[in-house]
């Protein structure tokens, strides 16, 4: 299992990668083994200011779709739009070009409650 040290997590399977008061956010390599082969990313929340843990999209795999929940609470400033005709990439680089969306951080002290990778790691191997 992948898990970048850089990164936060969540116990929804999503990473966060904090950059000042921006952060970018994907699904976890875990997520996206556990979904199987991704085949749409819905994300119609750009612009929205909006709480942590509200749902700010989906992602559709052949035999399922998952809500995808905010790690933590702010405006929703950019989808990744190349998710629109190569969703697959959610399933090839997961923490690279398979994020999925920027937020302008509204609360910078909700960072502290995130998992850690050894945190996560503890989390999905139960």
């Amino acid at each position: 299992m992948n898990l970048p040290a850089d990164l936060k997590y969540t116990k929804d399977h999503e990473w966060v990668k904090i950059e000042g008061d921006i952060a970018t956010i994907g699904v976890t390599d875990f997520a996206q083994s556990e979904l199987g082969d991704i085949v749409y990313v819905e994300v119609e929340t750009i612009g929205d200011t909006m709480d942590r843990d509200e749902v700010f999209g989906t992602v559709e795999a052949v035999k399922t779709v998952s809500d995808l929940f905010l790690p933590l609470s702010g405006e929703i400033i950019e989808f990744n739009e190349s998710l629109e005709s190569e969703p697959e990439k959610v399933n090839t680089d997961a923490y690279g070009d398979g994020w999925m969306i920027k937020m302008k951080l509204s609360n910078p002290d909700e960072i502290a409650e995130l998992l850690d990778d050894a945190g996560y790691k503890a989390l999905v191997e139960g």
